[in-house]
């Protein structure tokens, strides 16, 4: 049975699950769904054409399902489909698709922190992480796992790749490979793969090793592009790095490169050894 505090508003047309929460001065509009288990905290709003999957806690002041930011409008637009065991903090706005038979999808076990948004159309996966005031345009896409540091912006129908680490403040107009971490500050370049998130996620040495091959192929070789994909097609075929090919053949709008290294750097050497030691004391620091 839902608990619904006195001062919400709730459309009779609305579905709500089992033990669903609707605190203060919310509004969920006519056929809203909210899965079981959801929390909606004061004054959320939660529009038409919204469904929320089971256990999503929706912060203070959250906006669900507004309007596509489009100068050409359709009536009644598209939906908004949300999944489980997502968390939206205070303030968050996700707008729903812009054509009437067009939704933004987000996953599952998602973490949005406060002020931030989501465009029209946007495919958010799963294990996500959007701090602070990062703003994605329409059509934008994240795959699973990826990190997106705080006022970090997006330009529509950019692609962020699987465990992607994107820095604070990162202005992103290309698509960004899986793994890599891209650095913010307004410079937004590739500076090597995201190995803490790899660790962290249970990837071994031996995987790690061969993102790194597959990266000096794609980033340090000066090949053209054409050969890249020919070669990421050809030697890697399995693995994690087998993500690389399926990702940069679909590119349309380029991809972020990596920062320029001097001519009188060392590269490290391929050594699973080393870059323990190196992980170690960079995470001691």
């Amino acid at each position: 049975m839902a608990q619904i505090h006195p001062t919400a508003v709730v459309d009779p047309s609305a579905h709500l699950g089992q033990n669903v929460c609707i605190g203060p001065f919310c509004v969920v509009e006519a056929g809203a769904v909210i899965g079981d288990g959801c929390t909606l905290e004061a004054r959320c709003v939660v529009k038409s054409r919204v469904a929320l999957g089971r256990s999503n806690v929706i912060g203070e002041g959250a906006v669900l399902g507004g309007k596509a930011q489009h100068l050409h409008e359709h009536q009644p637009g598209g939906a908004l489909v949300i999944g489980d065991n997502n968390r939206l903090r205070e303030n968050v706005t996700i707008h729903r698709g812009w054509a009437n038979d067009a939704a933004t999808m987000i996953g599952d076990n998602n973490m949005f922190m406060v002020g931030s948004h989501v465009g029209h159309d946007c495919r958010i996966g799963n294990h996500c992480i959007v701090v602070n005031h990062v703003l994605l345009g329409g059509h934008v896409t994240i795959e699973d796992r990826a990190y997106l540091g705080g006022a970090a912006g997006v330009h529509q129908f950019c692609r962020i790749g699987r465990l992607a680490m994107i820095g604070g403040l990162a202005k992103v107009t290309q698509d960004v490979p899986p793994f890599v971490m891209v650095e913010g500050g307004g410079f937004t370049q590739v500076v090597g793969l995201n190995k803490v998130g790899l660790r962290r996620n249970g990837y071994s040495p031996a995987d790690v090793i061969q993102l790194k091959e597959a990266y000096r192929v794609i980033y340090r070789q000066g090949l053209r592009w054409q050969e890249v994909l020919a070669i990421l097609e050809e030697q890697f075929t399995t693995g994690p790095a087998a993500l690389f090919y399926s990702f940069l053949k679909q590119g349309k709008r380029g991809f972020v490169q990596e920062r320029r290294i001097s001519r009188k750097a060392t590269l490290k050497l391929i050594d699973p050894a080393l870059d323990e030691i190196d992980d170690a004391a960079r995470d001691a620091a």
